[in-house]
């Protein structure tokens, strides 16, 4: 646990090495997570933009990546840097404001009754922008900083912490140990995802947290949030229009775009509309019910399927803590859907034949999964989401097994 006097310390300890110019983007990699926190505001203090990587990436590919971002220009006016979550592809470096994290604090605040005597715990790693963003917003606060001893949640973790800001997988992680009997002070947690298991909520609650889950992206922050379990709705201070089903959000909490000449799915309009491609249904006065993003739509024979609509129903046949779905590449249909469940440690799937009656119950022929493989845990990003490319291509190369 890292409190205000503390931090002043280590920041005071910490280098500013590499910040020959202001807006100049500095990397940073570190495994011991105080100091690569320590230097991050030591950075920005001499007017860099911190960007911290993750300790677990090669060390290879960390010196790409270093390389790649040492050689981009300066963004003056810029405070925060971080990577996309790197689901896909090579993660973009996304640079920001003070200003558009800033101005979100106070509806963060009333959400979640955040004040100087909390102890905010983030359990996931710092290259997270979640991370980051509560990071920042704990010192604004006078909050303590609780991180995480290991790249898991840890048991002693819970003694301390009262907020949790996070995404499921951790919350999910944090409620095995609560259920197992371990002692905690967690009174609430804020949790990301467009797409929450009601059964994760009930779970929760009846642990004494309330539960507040929210959407948002790298790219546009908070766009909205559900406090009780009714739906996401807008999040203080944003506007959101739906275009073909296309969700278009304006708000103050933009990031800047990206860094150097790297492009990505960010897009504005004259009028200060931005998207990332985000998928929804209904209308923009109802609770935002979001599908996945345009790209990632699967083009079975003659039907568009969102992997999105097909892990949501397979998360509720028993056994299933997790799905991925995704186009298997076939020469007659163009792609069949295709399905990686995830059942916990000791589990045990389904055979494909109940896994095909079960899911038919659920969804229409065009979106039953025709390939089924399983694993007990799935692959992820530092961010907790599932690592959908190396899922893919694991199951096409057969190093995920097959339900037959």
């Amino acid at each position: 646990m890292l409190t205000e006097a503390q931090l002043r310390e280590r920041i005071a300890a910490a280098g500013t090495a590499g910040v020959d110019a202001p807006g100049r983007v500095v990397p940073i990699l570190d495994g011991d997570r105080l100091n690569a926190v320590a230097t991050a505001f030591a950075v920005r203090a001499a007017g860099g933009v911190p960007l911290i990587g993750d300790d677990r990436w090669n060390s290879d590919y960390w010196d790409g990546l270093r390389r790649t971002v040492t050689a981009a220009e300066p963004v003056p006016g810029m405070a925060w840097a971080t990577f996309s979550s790197g689901s896909t592809g090579t993660p973009r470096v996304i640079i920001r404001t003070h200003e558009s994290w800033s101005a979100s604090y106070p509806g963060v605040e009333r959400i979640l009754g955040l004040t100087a005597d909390d102890v905010v715990y983030v359990p996931s790693p710092l290259v997270s922008s979640v991370t980051m963003f509560s990071v920042v917003h704990a010192r604004t606060v006078g909050a303590s900083i609780l991180l995480p001893r290991t790249h898991t949640v840890s048991d002693p973790d819970l003694e301390h912490a009262t907020v949790m800001h996070g995404t499921p997988y951790a919350l999910r992680g944090v409620l095995e140990r609560i259920e197992a009997g371990l002692a905690h002070r967690l009174r609430v947690a804020l949790v990301g995802g467009a797409r929450l298991d009601p059964g994760l909520r009930g779970r929760a609650e009846a642990a004494g947290i309330r539960l507040v889950s929210y959407y948002g992206a790298a790219e546009l922050s908070f766009v909205a949030v559900d406090p009780d379990g009714r739906g996401l709705r807008p999040f203080d201070g944003v506007e959101t229009r739906i275009d073909d089903g296309v969700l278009w959000v304006r708000s103050p909490y933009f990031a800047g775009g990206y860094l150097g000449t790297a492009t990505g799915p960010f897009r504005c309009d004259e009028d200060g509309w931005g998207t990332v491609g985000d998928l929804v249904s209904g209308d923009a006065a109802d609770p935002l019910r979001f599908r996945g993003r345009r790209d990632g739509a699967i083009l079975t024979a003659a039907a568009t399927v969102i992997p999105e609509d097909v892990e949501a129903a397979l998360q509720r046949i028993d056994g299933i803590e997790d799905a991925v779905v995704f186009g298997l590449p076939n020469t007659r249909a163009g792609s069949l859907v295709a399905a990686v469940i995830e059942t916990g440690p000791g589990g045990r799937p389904p055979s494909a034949r109940e896994l095909r009656s079960q899911a038919g119950a659920l969804l229409s022929g065009t979106h039953l999964p025709r390939r089924w493989f399983w694993t007990e845990r799935l692959p992820r990003t530092a961010t907790g989401k599932p690592a959908r490319d190396r899922i893919r291509h694991d199951a096409i190369e057969g190093r995920m097994t097959r339900v037959v």
